[in-house]
């Protein structure tokens, strides 16, 4: 199991306008094969910060992500939305336990 998980940066005043955009990537994300978990969550105490959440089965189901029209689309679309300083981590992990 995969887990990205870090932040990406856009001027508060975009975030009304890239919403629309984002669900959409979450819900075409959610869509794919070996994508168990997708989200972005804005952060309470930072306007303009955006938390980024994604569990993927393998490399090879991230991997096909990298290459899907919506990743793409959402990528071309950054400049528009002024999303910048993005710092994603990947981290490989074992099994998942639920606390």
């Amino acid at each position: 199991m995969l887990l990205v998980i870090g932040t990406v940066r856009m001027p508060p005043e975009n975030l009304n306008e890239a919403r629309y955009a984002m669900q959409e990537m979450i819900e075409a994300s959610l869509e794919e094969d070996g994508c168990q978990a997708y989200s972005y969550s804005e952060d309470v105490l930072e306007p303009g910060l955006v938390h980024v959440t994604e569990i993927w089965r393998d490399r090879e189901a991230l991997d096909a992500h990298f290459e899907t029209d919506h990743l793409l689309e959402w990528r071309a679309n950054w400049d528009r939305f002024g999303i910048h300083d993005r710092d994603l981590h990947m981290i490989e992990a074992g099994e998942m336990e639920r606390l």
